[in-house]
């Protein structure tokens, strides 16, 4: 079975290679749908916002919490760094774990996800990038939702390594029964506890949690639009991925996005894997009673070999920041 790696190498014979930054002139058709999905989505999270200072009981905004981290965890130590990058292994009762939080977050299959990934990666900043961050902070957060995709993504598109997701029985379950799947996970049940245990009002139950999908949805989001365009590039100046902080708060461990690009397979997503980084420690806890295992980390020779290379001159802050970090 050929990794999506060497599919990489394929691919640039058959198609014409991107380089990146670039965006072409094409006019996109919007999904009138979408727009309409997510405009709601929106609206009905701001008052779920708004019912949280107002009516809310405090088990139900802890319950959001709560389900917000594990579906942000689901997509991120789930779809991006064990499937995506398989960056680590998982055994049974973890992938179980992850595919159900992944649902939470009701962004999509974890095909889906997988296969929109690796063509950020392989594409990434092109037009063959699904959410190139070359248009624009908003179209690379969301718009790229509300529009038909790129002709060069769907073109390259068809021609992604899939094969390690496609053999995963657990990934094909849920691919073949995403639609009642998300409508359960992700709506149905997230509603309903509230209502039956504390009895919330159905409305705030259903409004707060709509809320906790839309703040996984943006999280998620600031990845490809604020780590594309604010902060330094300490591992690799000529590519648009950044270091945030911010980011790296808001996402329990994402925002280490120029490492990221350089070193995909590394676990961790950053070098200093242990600041703010709560995926990573998710998954350390699970290596430590065996559930996960064969954890990737990038040598330290290579990272500051590339440092030296490509970097943008900022690494020594980071170096100073990581030896004040140690020291406390």
């Amino acid at each position: 079975m050929a990794s999506y790696e060497q599919n990489d190498i394929v691919s640039e014979k058959r198609f014409p290679k991107l380089v990146a930054p670039q965006a072409d002139s094409w006019r996109f058709r919007i999904s009138h749908f979408n727009v309409v999905a997510f405009s709601y989505w929106h609206a009905a999270g701001l008052y779920g916002l708004y019912l949280c200072f107002t009516s809310a009981r405090w088990p139900t905004i802890f319950l959001a919490a709560i389900l917000t981290e594990a579906s942000t965890l689901g997509v991120l130590c789930g779809a991006h760094r064990l499937w995506s990058h398989k960056s680590y292994k998982a055994k049974l009762p973890l992938q179980i774990i992850l595919v159900i939080f992944q649902t939470l977050s009701g962004q999509y299959s974890v095909y889906n996800w997988v296969r929109d990934h690796r063509m950020h990666h392989r594409y990434s900043d092109t037009d063959g990038d699904p959410h190139n961050a070359t248009r624009g902070f908003f179209y690379s957060h969301i718009g790229w939702l509300l529009v038909q995709k790129h002709p060069e993504v769907h073109k390259r598109g068809q021609d992604v390594e899939m094969s390690d997701i496609t053999s995963n029985p657990l990934l094909a379950f849920q691919r073949k029964h995403a639609a009642i799947l998300f409508t359960l996970i992700c709506y149905v049940l997230p509603t309903i506890i509230p209502v039956y245990f504390w009895e919330e009002t159905l409305s705030t139950a259903y409004h707060v949690n709509i809320l906790r999908f839309i703040l996984c949805l943006n999280f998620t989001g600031l990845i490809n639009s604020a780590a594309h365009v604010f902060g330094n590039r300490p591992y690799d100046k000529e590519v648009m991925a950044t270091e945030n902080d911010s980011v790296m708060l808001l996402t329990l461990g994402e925002g280490s996005h120029n490492y990221h690009h350089v070193f995909p397979w590394d676990y961790r997503a950053a070098e200093l894997g242990s600041w703010f980084n709560f995926s990573k420690t998710f998954i350390d806890f699970f290596a430590l009673i065996g559930w996960a295992y064969d954890l990737k980390t990038a040598d330290r020779k290579i990272i500051i070999s590339r440092v030296e290379r490509t970097g943008d001159g900022s690494y020594e802050g980071k170096e100073m920041r990581s030896e004040r970090n140690r020291g406390q």
